[in-house]
């Protein structure tokens, strides 16, 4: 494949043992499968302070949230897990989204989502899966022009729902998931080619 899809997947939690860092991971594993170039973060390793425009206006862009939207701009595509607090998004995933919205001198408004596509999943111990929350994630993403696909994930009982080494207990979930990863992949493919 000569123009080989980028993929930035990344769970909008810093917890170590995220369900949503899991999911995003199977994701990630089934746009590997279907040709993608992807990486992986984890916002533990970019902690970003609260967004604050008069730090901004201080210091400038802090340098986590910097290499965060240089990835973003680096990526054509985004695979976002989404916990659901209190029925939205979370705190530090909101955050990431307002800094990397920010524009340097002589840099297009929303150059980290303009034109970019998105797959979106959460993982709840809730019976919905945090559902809720990923309802605002695709009103935020469409609003700032991030095209996000209409395939989504939402998993409850997510305590109950991967085994040790991360894979998924339900093969069919498995499944369904590694298809969210090579959705992307194949939609970027046709839209770079």
């Amino acid at each position: 494949m000569i123009n080989t899809p980028k993929i930035l997947a990344f769970a909008g939690s810093t917890r170590e043992a995220s369900y949503n860092k899991l999911l995003v991971k199977v994701a990630a594993a089934g746009a590997r499968a279907a040709s993608a170039e992807v990486t992986y973060i984890d916002f533990r390793d970019l902690p970003m302070p609260l967004f604050d425009e008069d730090l901004e206006a201080r210091e400038g862009m802090p340098e986590n949230a910097r290499k965060f939207k240089e990835l973003m701009i680096a990526h054509q595509g985004f695979l976002i897990a989404s916990p659901e607090y209190n029925s939205s998004v979370t705190p530090v995933l909101k955050n990431a989204i307002d800094w990397a919205s920010r524009p340097q001198p002589g840099e297009p408004g929303l150059v980290a989502f303009t034109d970019k596509v998105a797959v979106i999943m959460s993982a709840s111990p809730g019976a919905l899966g945090g559902l809720r929350g990923l309802v605002h994630l695709r009103s935020i993403l469409g609003n700032i022009n991030v095209f996000v696909l209409p395939d989504q994930k939402a998993i409850p009982k997510a305590y109950e729902a991967f085994n040790a080494d991360g894979t998924m207990k339900d093969p069919k979930q498995q499944e369904s998931v590694e298809n969210l990863g090579a959705k992307l992949s194949n939609v970027l493919a046709k839209l770079i080619a």
